[in-house]
């Protein structure tokens, strides 16, 4: 007799055309990050142990759920007029237009929200959109290579399904404000942005004062880490708050955003963590909603501009790990991968890490206050632990 699986499976968001959202040849955010993940990913076997999702673009019916009728307007005159509305975040340096800059990110936001409704539905228990984590876009403009905010999105789509309580975790180096700003009054989100401080990086907030508003208040968590924290540090920080924070909240589901600029070899951003350490934040956050969503997870990618080595392993393990088959780090990179990374023009990594030991010193075991992760960490915990009647010291 055949039996049912015990849970539904895990998704994988997919298709060539999410390629097609480009600012161009010399923009630091290069889709061949994207096309070398897939690749990556199909070469290890990982698509054959996931439902494989083409993505239809958002509607605007959905898009404008999150967004304002202007902006939406904005963005769709840019690609097709091809001038920026500054008043919008559009036409910048950051944020250059193109032709396919509403459908290629309407795509994008389709995507995660393809995910968010079949979670919703039960469909399937988790799934990642490595093309999305766009989590700068807000309300009103775009922000920092972010049009639409797919990770709102698919927020509101939880939401509106009928689920209670959605987590926010963004682990990108860079503060997830977009997502923080659409939902700073909401109580049924609690947005938790670990990232490199905004005194000395875009977007230049993210400070652990911004703690929600309202009926909101305390659903805004913000870890504000000094330059050159790495794998000690940000780990560190994410077991100070995350897990505490997590069990006085009581997500239904949780949307991660693993941007891979953290990692010690982007080129924009100040901190120094390895491949082992961001694998090992994906487990984390795959742990957490086993304890507390029965499993229910959407991941999606985010930042990162190491696009030819640091990126394509980062998110083939956060695939890997959402499909339920962690890869070890030691693991060899498939010799047709690094035979398509090397065709253009640079060395290929040999193993899916970085061969070094992502240890860190529990936050049970004590802080230091002489340590500037630390009292980083003590900031967001006297900020925000009251609101839930957590004690923000360490006793």
């Amino acid at each position: 007799m055949n039996r049912p699986p015990l849970s539904p499976p895990a998704a994988l968001v997919w298709d060539p055309a999410l390629l097609e959202f480009r600012f161009g040849d010399r923009h630091p955010m290069d889709p061949a990050r994207l096309e070398l993940t897939e690749r990556l990913c199909a070469e290890l076997g990982l698509l054959e142990k996931v439902t494989t999702i083409a993505p239809a673009p958002a509607s605007t019916d959905q898009l404008r759920t999150i967004h304002t009728e202007a902006y939406l307007a904005a963005v769709e005159a840019a690609g097709r007029d091809g001038a920026g509305s500054r008043a919008h975040g559009l036409g910048t340096e950051d944020n250059p237009v193109f032709e396919a800059m509403h459908t290629g990110a309407a795509l994008i936001a389709g995507g995660t929200a393809a995910l968010a409704g079949q979670v919703a539905s039960g469909s399937i228990t988790r799934g990642v959109n490595f093309a999305g984590g766009m989590h700068h876009a807000q309300a009103g403009s775009a922000g920092g290579f972010c049009v639409y905010n797919d990770v709102a999105l698919a927020v509101r789509i939880l939401l509106d399904g009928g689920i209670s309580r959605v987590a926010c975790i963004d682990l990108d180096a860079h503060h997830g404000d977009g997502t923080q700003q659409i939902f700073y009054d909401d109580p049924r989100v609690m947005t938790i942005s670990l990232h490199q401080s905004g005194a000395n990086l875009f977007p230049f907030s993210g400070y652990p004062n911004e703690t929600g508003s309202g009926d909101a208040a305390g659903t805004s968590v913000n870890v504000s880490l000094p330059e050159e924290t790495g794998d000690a540090g940000f780990l560190r920080a994410f077991d100070a708050t995350v897990p505490a924070l997590l069990e006085a909240f009581a997500p239904e589901v949780i949307i991660s955003q693993h941007g891979a600029d953290a990692h010690a070899r982007d080129p924009l951003s100040d901190l120094q963590m390895s491949i082992e350490g961001q694998r090992q934040l994906a487990l984390a956050v795959g742990e957490l909603a086993d304890r507390h969503c029965g499993g229910r997870w959407i991941a999606t990618g985010g930042g990162g501009y190491a696009v030819f080595d640091v990126v394509p392993r980062t998110w083939a393990h956060l695939t890997a790990i959402v499909a339920g088959d962690p890869l070890p780090p030691e693991a060899p990179t498939p010799s047709a991968w690094q035979a398509e990374v090397e065709s253009r023009g640079t060395a290929a990594p040999q193993t899916m890490g970085d061969g070094v030991d992502p240890v860190f010193r529990s936050w049970s075991e004590g802080y230091d206050p002489e340590d500037d992760a630390d009292r980083a960490v003590i900031q967001t915990r006297k900020e925000i632990f009251p609101f839930w009647g957590l004690d923000p010291h360490y006793d």
